[in-house]
């Protein structure tokens, strides 16, 4: 890795009215790097998420993602800085159920003009590059034009991964997306959503509390460890 792709340093996050729940002196991600961050509910990791990617604003402290400090675009330029650039699955995977499997995953590129030219320039075309995601993520073409709510979880989620795949983000966030499928059925997506990231040249960040998954990545943190908010003071 030649580079990191987010550079954090002394985050500082309260919501309105409670103590400080973030306090990171620094982090970072590796450009191509594969990181498991575990976290117990309430921990903070949903908000350093949203910190991330730009949804919510830090009190203190700076995020750089790409070398550009997030506290210095305005919301609206956060909001099109993130869709350009960050890909998410979601838990719920908050697919649109009136929408088809393939509208889904063509969604980023019709807010961003910079993802819809890299979907193109890769694979000829946006409907392309969504139809061979989908065929690599193991769904079969007669689902495309299938409602999302008609999908089974498992193919849901692959749904979810290729919508945060298409047109190359450069960061992929992933908050608790396999914890509905059972340990097989975990360890084979994660498989493939590593291919699809390495092929992509994307990080990948992935949130969860389930301990076990963490050999499988390039390396491994705990939320506890980085926040100093979530650590006891010494007497």
């Amino acid at each position: 890795m030649s580079s990191a792709l987010i550079e954090l340093s002394d985050l500082g996050f309260a919501w309105p009215g409670q103590p400080e729940l973030l306090d990171i002196p620094a982090f970072t991600l590796g450009q191509g790097e594969a990181l498991f961050l575990k976290g117990p509910s309430g921990s903070g990791k949903t908000t350093l998420l949203g910190l991330l990617g730009g949804v919510q604003k830090a009190q203190r402290g700076h995020i750089r993602l790409l070398g550009q400090d997030l506290a210095a675009l305005s919301a609206s330029a956060r909001d099109r800085f993130r869709v350009d650039h960050t890909g998410y699955i979601f838990q719920q995977f908050n697919l649109l159920p009136f929408l088809s499997v393939r509208e889904n995953v063509e969604l980023p590129c019709r807010f961003s003009q910079t993802r819809a030219q890299r979907a193109i320039q890769r694979h000829g075309s946006v409907d392309a590059a969504a139809v061979g995601l989908l065929e690599h993520l193991g769904l079969r073409a007669e689902l495309l034009e299938r409602r999302a709510d008609s999908l089974s979880i498992g193919q849901q989620q692959r749904v979810a991964a290729a919508r945060a795949l298409i047109g190359q983000p450069e960061l992929v966030i992933a908050d608790e997306p396999t914890s509905a499928l059972d340990a097989d059925a975990r360890e084979a997506f994660l498989q493939l959503l590593f291919a699809e990231c390495r092929g992509a040249g994307a990080s990948l960040l992935f949130v969860s509390h389930d301990q076990s998954l963490a050999p499988l990545f390039d390396r491994n943190l705990s939320l506890a460890e980085l926040n100093r908010a979530a650590k006891p003071v010494e007497v």
